[in-house]
């Protein structure tokens, strides 16, 4: 499957984007390719791209004001929309570091050609509303598996939305990410293996 009809599936199956709608889009999506360690967008800049990754796997993360510590808020892999919402819509600057954990290539979008697509299309509308609504839910269920969820819990919960991850993200990020000590999150794969 090349990478267009990848894209061209993945749009019809979260927004039911036909083939008369993906053709509006196609002349705007470019190919990126990103080394280990480059970051898809950097605190501060203003996040101008709307992007779909083809492989790899990316992270989300601030620095704390206090301790200079990075800490990870999410991750994104394989066939996921990446974006920093927040900046992308209101099209100011970036609060995160948006950065590739692997060799990664993703198919992305500029804010002005989407914008246009949907002046252009309902469907490209209504992609937009379920970005929204991804975005907010996969931001509101973080916070609230902080307040509601053990860190045992929040590990299952990570294993199942990024199954692959421990192949490619060394331990200390996933450790951040679900807010644990490296120990802890040894302790929790120990129990793990042992059900």
């Amino acid at each position: 499957m090349t990478e267009t009809n990848i894209l061209a599936y993945a749009l019809k199956e979260f927004a039911g984007i036909g083939a008369e709608g993906f053709a509006l889009s196609l002349p705007y999506w470019q190919k990126k390719q990103y080394g280990k360690g480059e970051f898809y967008n950097e605190y501060k800049n203003v996040c101008k791209h709307l992007g779909f990754i083809l492989d790899g796997v990316f992270r989300t993360y601030y620095i704390h004001d206090d301790t200079a510590e990075e800490k990870n808020v999410f991750f994104f892999t394989t066939k996921q929309v990446i974006v920093a919402y927040k900046s992308f819509v209101t099209q100011t600057p970036c609060n995160y570091y948006t950065q590739s954990l692997a060799n990664s290539t993703i198919i992305y979008i500029h804010v002005k050609h989407l914008k246009e697509l949907y002046q252009q299309s309902h469907e490209w509308e209504r992609f937009g509303r379920l970005v929204a609504e991804a975005a907010f839910n996969i931001a509101m269920t973080r916070a609230e598996d902080f307040m509601f969820l053990t860190p045992e819990q929040r590990y299952l919960d990570l294993v199942e939305k990024h199954p692959n991850i421990f192949n490619t993200v060394p331990l200390y990020h996933i450790a951040s990410y679900l807010g644990i000590q490296g120990p802890s999150l040894s302790r929790i794969r120990k129990r793990m293996i042992g059900k």
